[in-house]
């Protein structure tokens, strides 16, 4: 196995251990309380619906409930939104369910060559061997301009001879 290979195993392993230990328990956990807050409020609002110190406690409890749910919401949002953005979200997918076909989704690129390591095939695969000669660069549709050096090219001949 290279080190490529060992180093993306090791990688997927973090992002796995951290996402089912730290991350996704502590989403849980931090909604869960709003929610229980927000359900604090509510039960606090509706039985002291006469007094009106009963009544704003329930509505701040309400509103520090809605408040823990916006957070927590946003950060599980956000965190979406980088992954997808980095291009992490079929490592994250991967990383939930090592099931799902994610054999080539912790590859290290081979650097300069755009190729994953062990030519994108199944970890600990070889790869490709490096004979030093470098690729021919992508033709990207983009045709260079004109060689335009400021000279004017001279002008053909019309068959008018000019005065003497």
């Amino acid at each position: 196995m290279s080190p490529q290979d060992t180093a993306a195993a090791e990688a997927a392993s973090f992002v796995a251990t951290f996402n089912e230990v730290i991350l996704f328990p502590t989403i849980a956990l931090l909604s869960a309380v709003a929610l229980l807050v927000f359900l604090y409020g509510c039960a606090e609002y509706v039985m002291g619906a006469s007094q009106e110190d009963a009544r704003k406690k329930g509505v701040n409890h309400i509103t520090f409930g809605i408040i823990g749910l916006v957070i927590m919401v946003s950060a599980y949002a956000i965190l979406a939104i980088a992954a997808a953005t980095f291009g992490l979200d079929r490592q994250l997918e991967c990383a939930d369910n090592p099931t799902a076909g994610c054999d080539d989704a912790f590859t290290v690129p081979n650097p300069g060559s755009g190729v994953p390591s062990g030519g994108g095939g199944s970890p600990g695969s070889v790869p490709p061997a490096d004979d030093g000669i470098d690729p021919p660069p992508d033709d990207d549709g983009i045709d260079p301009p004109p060689d335009d050096d400021g000279i004017d090219a001279p002008p053909e001949d019309d068959g008018i001879d000019p005065p003497s």
